[in-house]
């Protein structure tokens, strides 16, 4: 069975949509400290709470809220994972910190943030617009359903990296590597499979299919 990394600090009760995402897909989640590429498959970057903006070099504004031990865990373990050419799939906090991790910037409270917030503990939906010829494309086509919880966005892509799909409004929903075995997704793809499919979005469980055959290969 594939072994997945799961880097955190602390366990926390979303945690478990990750697990059954994973565990429904095919693969044994590994968490914790201290996950190594040489004993997992694939890396996976999670949601979570902002990314430290002086790691992108901006001044922290006031709706921004982090954690630097988990800043410097996931960051330690996606730099491993990269020089292993390892495959990594990043979501929501995932995402925003592969870009900043490559050298890219993060927009750190969207002009459009009521767009993408959840509200009394739902998730947004809006529509998405895929780049032709990328991975997301292929899943699930030019246009599709997405679920939102974020109030924070890619501003400048990092190194090798290219925007996959984007929100109505230019937020950048999806990106993917030009060399590397990287991609992200801004939303929940967890929270989009299995016991929390929803006839309103996409099937989330496509992009674990995807990322697990990808550490297969």
């Amino acid at each position: 069975m594939l072994k997945i990394a799961l880097p955190l600090v602390e366990i926390a009760s979303s945690t478990n949509n990750y697990i059954e995402a994973l565990v429904r897909s095919g693969a044994l989640p590994m968490l914790g400290e201290g996950l190594r590429p040489e004993v997992c498959d694939g890396l996976l970057l999670p949601g979570g709470v902002d990314v430290d903006p002086s790691l992108y070099g901006q001044e922290k504004d006031p709706t921004t809220e982090f954690e630097q031990a988990l800043d410097r865990l996931q960051l330690d373990t996606l730099r491993r994972f990269l020089e292993a050419r390892k495959p990594v799939f990043g979501i929501c906090r995932g995402h925003q910190l592969i870009n900043v991790a490559l050298g890219g910037t993060l927009i750190q409270d969207l002009p459009t943030a009521w767009d993408h917030k959840a509200f009394a503990g739902k998730d947004s939906v809006h529509s998405c617009e895929s780049v032709p010829g990328t991975f997301i494309s292929g899943l699930f086509g030019p246009s599709f359903q997405i679920n939102s919880s974020h109030h924070q966005g890619v501003d400048r892509p990092g190194n090798g990296l290219r925007v996959a799909a984007r929100a109505g409004d230019g937020v950048v929903e999806a990106m993917e590597h030009e060399t590397l075995p990287v991609w992200s997704v801004q939303f929940h793809p967890e929270r989009m499979c299995f016991q929390h499919a929803r006839p309103d979005t996409a099937d989330g469980s496509l992009l674990f299919s995807f990322f697990l055959e990808k550490c297969r290969s």
